[in-house]
């Protein structure tokens, strides 16, 4: 058995800007990953997606106009804020944990309500 866990971003399914080129690797990252989880699932290994919202990272930093995107982000999600690093990191200790043992193929939004949201 165990967990894998990987990272999207709300840009494998709608267009973000300055983001065209990493938006359909995610979308594909996130197919592969159902088709993994089915594929592995016999051996009890769970694949799942973790999808943040706009949050700082390294990474985002390279994003042109990431702080704009940022305020965006927070204004329109249901919870009128931006996902915190720590909030990431504990929804991936769950889904690497025994209390998500029936959860596989999934992509899990923290974005606090933004992919929910008609912006």
């Amino acid at each position: 058995g165990g967990s894998i866990i990987s990272m999207s971003f709300i840009g494998s399914m709608l267009a973000v800007p300055h983001y065209h080129v990493m938006g359909p690797a995610k979308a594909s990252l996130e197919a592969s990953s159902r088709y993994l989880a089915k594929e592995v699932g016999p051996d009890n290994i769970r694949v799942n997606v973790i999808s943040p919202g706009a949050i700082r990272t390294l990474s985002s930093a390279g994003i042109k106009d990431f702080p704009e995107l940022m305020r965006v982000a927070g204004e329109h999600s249901a919870m009128k804020r931006t996902a915190t690093q720590s909030e990431v990191a504990q929804t991936a200790v769950f889904l690497a944990s025994e209390a998500s043992s029936g959860i596989t193929g999934q992509v899990i939004y923290v974005d606090c309500g933004y992919s929910i949201m008609a912006n």
